[in-house]
C-alpha cells in the first residue's frame, strides 16, 4: 500500500467551496455515506457533500458560539452540535433546515466550550466555561434518553475553561478533558465518583487547547497549547517508573521544520491515521500555507507544505481515510478538499475575512491567561 507520505506529497486542491455570507469555519465532522457537516462562525452547522463540496443544507438552531460537531457513530443520520448557549443539539441530516430532534442541557449558568460523544453512542459529555470565578463543570447526559435528562457532573477537576473534552476511540467509560488551567485530565467513567474515576493528570504548564488520542493501541495523548505548545503523553506508562512524556515543546513555532530553517505559525491541531500508524499534526502561515507534519517521540518533522489554498488562518482540518482526501476550514470562510493529483474546478482564493468586526466578536477565542492562575495540585 502507497505510503502517507507519498499521498500526501500528490495532494492538490481538487474543489474549493466558496460560501456568500462572511462566517469562520471552525469545525468539520465526515459522515461515511458521503456527508461533511461544518460548524460556522455565526452559528450556523452548514452540511456538504463530500466529494463536491457543494451545500446541500443547514441548521440554525443555536444562539452561541458553537464548540464542536460530531456524527453518531452508529446512526450516521444522527449529528450532534454543542455550544455556549447552553445546549447539546442533536439533528437528523436527512431532514436540513428543520429544528433539532433532541435537546441536552444543564444548570442555566453553564455556557459549553467543548463536548463529544463517546464510541458506544450512548454518553455525552459537555465542558463548561468557568462559572462565577471558581469552578467549570464536566456534564454528562445518556442519548438514549429522549428527554435529555441530565446524568451528573463533575465539579472539582478543573478550575476555568474546559476547552476540551475527547472520548477514547474504543473504551466508551475513558475521557481525556483539557483546560485553561494548564491540566489535562483522564478519567474511567465506569468507576462513578469523579475522585475515584480520575486516573492521572498531566500538566502542559500552559492554557490547553485540544487533546486528542493516539498510538496503535491509543494509550498516547496529544495536547496542544493555545500558546502553540504541544506534548505527547504515553499513558501506557502510568503504572510503570518510566517517564509520561514522549515528547514536549512549550512553543513549536521555535521549532526549525521548513527548508529555509523556518517554523510554524501555529498548530491547528492532530488526528490519528490508525492505517498509517503515524500521528498527523497540522501547522500553518498566517499566510494561510499549510504544514503537514508527523509527531512522535523524536518530535515534529514535515511531511509537506499545501500552499494556493487558504488565504488566511486555518481552523480545521479533517483526513478521510477512505477518500484519501484532505479537507480544511479556516478563517478566510473557504473549505477545500485535497486530493492527490486533485484539478481545482472553482475560481480562485477568497479574501481573508478578518476584517469583518462583526464576524471578530461572534468568534471570540477562549481565555488564555487561566494557567496563570495557582492551578491544583498535579
Amino acid at each position: 500500500m502507497e505510503g502517507l507520505e507519498e499521498k500526501l506529497k500528490g495532494l492538490s486542491i481538487a474543489r474549493r467551496c466558496l460560501p456568500e455570507e462572511p462566517t469562520y469555519l471552525l469545525d468539520v465532522a465526515l459522515q461515511p455515506a458521503g456527508l461533511l457537516a461544518v460548524s460556522c462562525s455565526n452559528f450556523t452547522i452548514h452540511l456538504h457533500n463530500k466529494d463536491t463540496l457543494s451545500l446541500v443544507g443547514q441548521y440554525q438552531g443555536h444562539s452561541g458560539p458553537l464548540c464542536g460537531i460530531v456524527f453518531s457513530h452508529s446512526s450516521p443520520d444522527s449529528l450532534y452540535s454543542g455550544s455556549a448557549d447552553g445546549t447539546v443539539r442533536g439533528w437528523d441530516v436527512r431532514r436540513p433546515g428543520t429544528e433539532a430532534v433532541q435537546v441536552f442541557k444543564s444548570d442555566p449558568s453553564h455556557k459549553y466550550c467543548s463536548f463529544d460523544l463517546n464510541c458506544s453512542d450512548t454518553l455525552l459529555c459537555a465542558g463548561t466555561e468557568q462559572v462565577n470565578d471558581e469552578d467549570s463543570f464536566l456534564v454528562f447526559w445518556d442519548v438514549r434518553n429522549p428527554g435529555g435528562k441530565l446524568l451528573g457532573v463533575y465539579s472539582e477537576s478543573h478550575s476555568d475553561d474546559i476547552t476540551q473534552v475527547c472520548f477514547h476511540p474504543r473504551e466508551k467509560d475513558r475521557l481525556a478533558s483539557g483546560s485553561t488551567d494548564g491540566l489535562v485530565n483522564v478519567f474511567d467513567l465506569s468507576r462513578g465518583a469523579e475522585d475515584e474515576a480520575l486516573l492521572a493528570t498531566c500538566n502542559s504548564d500552559s492554557s490547553a487547547g485540544s487533546v486528542c488520542w493516539s498510538g496503535a493501541e491509543f494509550t498516547q495523548l496529544l495536547c496542544l497549547s493555545h500558546d502553540e505548545g504541544l506534548h505527547l503523553w504515553d499513558l501506557g506508562q502510568l503504572d510503570t517508573d518510566e517517564p509520561l512524556t514522549l515528547f514536549s515543546t512549550s512553543d513549536a513555532r521555535g521549532l526549525p521544520l521548513l527548508a529555509d530553517g523556518g517554523g510554524v505559525d501555529y498548530l491547528v491541531g492532530g488526528g490519528w491515521l490508525q492505517e498509517a500508524q503515524k500521528l498527523l499534526v497540522v501547522g500553518g502561515k498566517n499566510s494561510g500555507d499549510l504544514h503537514l507534519m508527523e509527531c512522535d517521540h523524536a518530535g515534529l518533522r514535515l511531511l509537506r507544505t499545501l500552499e494556493g489554498g487558504h488565504s488566511s488562518t486555518v481552523r480545521c482540518f479533517l483526513w478521510d481515510t477512505a477518500g484519501e482526501a484532505l479537507f480544511t476550514g479556516g478563517e478566510d470562510a473557504q473549505l477545500l478538499l485535497w486530493k492527490p493529483g486533485g484539478e481545482e474546478l472553482t475560481s480562485g482564493k477568497r479574501k481573508s475575512k478578518k476584517s469583518e468586526s462583526a464576524l471578530r466578536l461572534k468568534s471570540r477565542p477562549h481565555k488564555k491567561h487561566g494557567y496563570q492562575r495557582e492551578k491544583k495540585g498535579a
